[in-house]
């Protein structure tokens, strides 16, 4: 309760909070950039089969730049769990799916795949191949259901919904033609393409995300 002529002391856990917020916004948009130069190093400097291939044969054992990849991912898991952090209170959902996906995004970057990363149904998968497949879709899923539930939560504000709206509406058709693409072409430069177009789409909205909550004065 405020004191007898201290209106402001009720504020302060408040400013606290706040504080504490932007400052995990802050760390989210260093975690983001320093994740995405890593990973775009290690896909682009590696000798990976180019944009036939996918993004996570930089991190395949044996790799030259394997640590790098893997430190990268990392680091992008990390950014999400931060950014869930750094939401304002009231949000609904967001926070559960991003933790989810920093979750299944550390294991995709944990658990390697086989030489060309192969799926089904064209390809012959390990388990290791599968897990690996699996938490990397689940990541990617999580955090595009990220995207819808903050573009229509109202205690995100205007600035968070927008971000989070124009985001959705390009992963939710670029998500689905990749698993179309993999369904009916496999492997090739069509996935190849719109699977790092996926990726630098939630990787943009998780760093301007991340500044907007850094920058935000509430």
């Amino acid at each position: 309760m405020a004191e007898p002529g201290r209106p402001g002391t009720t504020t302060a856990p408040r400013a606290r909070a706040d504080v504490a917020r932007r400052v995990a916004g802050s760390a989210a948009a260093g975690c983001a950039l320093a994740g995405a130069v890593a990973v775009t190093v290690a896909v682009v400097a590696g000798p990976g089969p180019g944009l036939t291939g996918y993004v996570s044969e930089a991190g395949i054992a044996g790799s030259g730049h394997a640590t790098t990849y893997r430190i990268g991912i990392l680091a992008l898991a990390a950014a999400l769990l931060l950014v869930g952090v750094a939401l304002p209170p009231g949000v609904w959902a967001a926070p559960a799916l991003l933790a989810t996906g920093a979750v299944f995004t550390a294991v995709s970057g944990a658990v390697t795949c086989s030489a060309g990363c192969p799926l089904p149904p064209f390809e012959r998968a390990t388990a290791a191949d599968l897990v690996h497949g699996g938490t990397s879709i689940a990541a990617t899923a999580s955090v595009v259901l990220a995207m819808v539930t903050l573009a229509v939560s109202g205690p995100a504000g205007p600035v968070l919904r927008r971000l989070a709206g124009l985001a959705a509406a390009v992963a939710l058709p670029l998500c689905a033609a990749v698993g179309l693409a993999m369904l009916v072409l496999g492997r090739g430069a069509v996935v190849g393409v719109l699977e790092r177009l996926v990726l630098a789409v939630a990787v943009l909205w998780g760093l301007a995300t991340a500044t907007a909550l850094a920058l935000a004065r509430r």
